[in-house]
């Protein structure tokens, strides 16, 4: 492997786990779907928590186990590692719609078996009509169905899955355990006054948290059993490991864990066991280096942990969170590109008294993800001004191996912009990264910081020229001004944009009120909720108001494409008057195909300034955009305000993940000059190939906008060659432009693909040459091989930055 004389290689065995599991075929798994059906219908006339409580019981009762040969870390999600379990409860519809699809796929395929096919098959018929799909449908009004039917706001994910996007307070499980939290929840629960209508709740709240608990701890006791079952036909060092295990297991999560070891293991069941109880992703191990440290210290200290062995437990570690998988409906695959977990694992940063929190594990992380080179999970690096350049080194050093890791989010904007909006100090100062570069509040967060519904911005733009209508669907979408030919000044668009923008962005609100209140009400998360604070306290899950905090944000898509539209209708059809209105807007409706629209699609890519190249003009015109749908979008709380958590309200983010792809091919050609159904620009970044000025153009044009409101996430994606970092002069480079571009700029996020176009090129006409060949597709990464065509294509696109 690559720099292994640097970061040193895997032990032999957790090599050979992690190439067991990367040569894994992905199955589709109808295991938990059988045994939450079985739950379901024994428990027909329970409350939606009781339901929830007794699946998740049953599941984690009689879900198949095993340990793997080279492991030292238990618990799997389905049958197999790789395969992605079925969560009935939320859809069947797409699942038996692509039954005998899901081979067929141009990415992010899956196996399925005609056993599992016939398994799936038997369990339909008592879903239908009685899943979230059906039910959040139901409940959406008739005035946005022409949104749901025409896919504009995205929503596919968010009926068909859980919410997640947060991190628990992994912290607080490890310090008292579950226990802990069943001794509270019993206290509480016999102070109830029944006499109280709403204590009703509240009670069926913490019976079903007791009976949760009682099934972890049962969970994590056949592993225990199963280990000493194996030790049984053991010998030597195995049949010691596998007697530890065993001991780790009939502890933990239960017991509050004591060791570093027991604190991984703890650590892995709760992360695995919220991914089993919901299919909601991004859920992420929150400030990993700051929770476990203490652990590793104990351990060090009283020499029971030599710093190989603690390596070795983190590399099993990250190999395990890679076996986590999710099959998307084909649909949903376009935007999550790659099957990614987003399981997002935060370091560095500053402590809640305002110091450098930079210890001995952040750096040991390092050295493990480097060692594992995986997709997941997401490594997220906390940048501030003092943070120690040894750190830094240590960080870019890793960018380098080529995995598009870590990201590196930025302290001195996200701290003062969660402070300003109602975050106390303490908590600001001790967010974490959350799936891509959303961030929160580890275990005080309600779900979803960000990713509910996607605002198309160069689609609205093509709607505003077109009376309201959608160009794709030829469905009206709003009252329109007009169309674009008829109008004479610039003056004129900008206000049929802004019209369009502010109503798009209260019917994307009724979607998502809809569909969070049929969360709520039909799949609530038990376990989830209990590990956050103060659901207990409150008595309530999460997305009743238990969090302390409650912020979301939908995704917006498209901005540079919408600036280059905008500067290039403003210079050249009404100030320079080089193209007329009818002309332009002919062009893009023959999609630049016509020998004249070619020679105006030329003019709009050439004589017209780009986005990224620090250009006020143009950096501006987004800016102003942008404005009008932060002013909207601010107005509208979210389901949990005035209901116990501080917030409740909408902020706005660019973490558009690949949607860049799923939402360009459903817009027509823009006035950029891009055709028909190609990707949109992705996050925040420039459009490909348009950022002619270098890395610094870029940061500066990006740090132009409205940061401190896009609080849910500013998403930078960045190019360079390996043959660039591989001179020590241009590593200084790069980390002088991370520390401007935060320091002076307050820019939010970057991250990196250190990769070469050739390489890229190759891997795509020889996937069998390149099987380990990570890139970074939005803010995460994936293998590239997993990629749809049009995904690959669009991160063979991106510009190679020089310095």
């Amino acid at each position: 492997m690559k720099n292994s004389e640097h970061f040193g290689e895997l032990t032999s065995r957790m090599n050979h786990f992690r190439e067991e599991v990367l040569d894994k075929k992905p199955y589709i798994c109808a295991k938990r779907a059988l045994l939450a059906t079985e739950a379901y219908k024994e428990h027909l006339n329970e409350p939606p928590i009781m339901k929830r409580a007794y699946m998740l019981k049953n599941i984690l009762e009689k879900m198949p186990i095993y340990i793997e040969e080279d492991t030292l870390i238990v618990g799997n999600q389905a049958s197999s590692n790789r395969d992605a379990p079925i969560f009935p409860e939320y859809t069947m519809e797409f699942v038996m719609n692509e039954l005998d699809l899901f081979e067929k796929r141009d990415g992010d395929v899956f196996y399925i078996t005609e056993e599992t096919k016939e398994e799936l098959r038997s369990i339909a018929p008592f879903w239908e009509n009685n899943n979230l799909r059906s039910k959040g449908g139901a409940l959406l009004p008739d005035e946005v169905s022409v949104y749901m039917e025409t896919g504009f706001f995205g929503m596919e994910g968010k009926l068909n899955s859980g919410d997640a996007h947060l991190a628990v307070d992994y912290q607080q499980v490890l310090q008292k355990g579950l226990k802990g939290y069943e001794e509270r929840v019993k206290d509480l629960k016999e102070k109830l006054d029944l006499c109280m209508p709403e204590n009703i709740d509240k009670y069926q709240f913490y019976k079903a948290v007791l009976i949760v608990i009682d099934a972890v701890k049962t969970f994590a006791r056949r592993y225990s059993d199963l280990a000493l079952e194996l030790a049984e036909s053991a010998d030597g060092k195995r049949k010691e490991e596998l007697e530890e295990i065993a001991r780790i297991c009939k502890k933990v999560p239960y017991e509050k864990a004591e060791t570093f070891y027991e604190a991984i293991q703890s650590t892995w069941f709760i992360q695995l066991i919220l991914q089993i109880e919901s299919n909601g992703h991004s859920l992420s191990y929150g400030r990993f280096d700051q929770y476990i440290y203490p652990y590793y210290k104990h351990d060090k200290d009283l020499h029971n942990i030599t710093e190989e062995q603690a390596i070795e437990l983190l590399d099993n570690l990250w190999i395990k969170t890679l076996t986590i998988n999710k099959v998307r409906s084909q649909a949903h695959t376009f935007s999550s590109a790659g099957s990614p977990m987003y399981q997002n694992v935060t370091i560095g940063g500053q402590t809640p008294d305002k110091k450098d929190a930079t210890n001995e594990l952040s750096y040991l992380v390092l050295k493990s993800v480097a060692q594992t080179r995986l997709p997941q999970p997401n490594l997220t690096v906390r940048y501030h001004k003092n943070m120690p350049k040894a750190f830094l080194d240590e960080a870019i050093e890793v960018m380098k191996l080529g995995t598009g890791m870590p990201a590196f989010n930025n302290d001195e904007i996200i701290i003062p912009s969660f402070i300003e909006k109602g975050v106390k100090e303490e908590d600001a100062y001790n967010y974490s990264a959350i799936g891509c570069v959303e961030t929160a509040v580890p275990g005080k967060w309600g779900y979803r910081c960000t990713g509910m519904s996607y605002m198309n911005f160069p689609r609205i733009l093509l709607m505003a020229m077109n009376d309201g209508v959608d160009m794709t669907s030829g469905k009206r979408f709003f009252e329109g001004s007009g169309y674009f030919k008829d109008m004479t000044s610039y003056d004129e668009l900008f206000k049929a944009i802004g019209k369009g923008m502010r109503y798009l962005t209260r019917m994307s609100v009724i979607v998502e009120n809809a569909i969070d209140l049929a969360l709520e009400r039909d799949v609530p998360d038990v376990l989830c909720s209990a590990l956050t604070e103060d659901c207990i306290g409150r008595g309530k899950t999460i997305k009743e108001g238990g969090a302390v905090y409650d912020f979301i944000s939908g995704l917006q898509v498209g901005i540079a494409n919408m600036a280059d539209s905008l500067v290039a209708i403003k210079k050249l059809v009404f100030e320079e008057k080089k193209i007329t209105p009818e002309e332009l807007w002919n062009a893009i409706l023959d999609d630049y195909t016509s020998k004249e629209s070619q020679r105006i699609q030329e003019m709009l890519i050439n004589d017209a300034p780009k986005y990224g190249n620090d250009i006020d003009e143009v950096d501006q015109l987004v800016v102003d955009v942008y404005n009008i749908y932060i002013d909207e979008m601010k107005k509208y709380p979210n389901t949990r305000y005035g209901r116990g958590p501080i917030g409740g309200i909408r902020y706005a983010g660019t973490s558009s993940i690949s949607a860049n792809v799923g939402q360009g091919y459903g817009t027509m050609a823009t006035p950029d000059g891009r055709k028909a159904h190609t990707p949109l620009a992705e996050g925040c970044s420039p459009a490909h190939a348009m950022d002619k000025k270098g890395p610094t153009a870029v940061f500066k044009s990006v740090s132009k906008l409205p940061t401190h409101e896009i609080t849910g996430g500013v998403l930078l994606n960045q190019k360079v060659t390996p043959q660039l970092l591989s001179k020590e002069e241009n590593k200084e480079k790069i980390e002088m432009l991370i520390k401007t571009f935060f320091n002076r700029l307050k820019g939010y996020h970057v991250q990196y693909n250190v990769v070469s176009k050739e390489t890229l090129l190759d891997a795509q006409a020889h996937p069998e040459n390149h099987k380990d060949l990570i890139v970074r597709v939005a803010g995460y990464s994936a293998f590239f091989n997993v990629l749809s065509k049009a995904t690959q294509d669009d991160i063979i696109g991106r510009t190679e930055q020089t310095l």
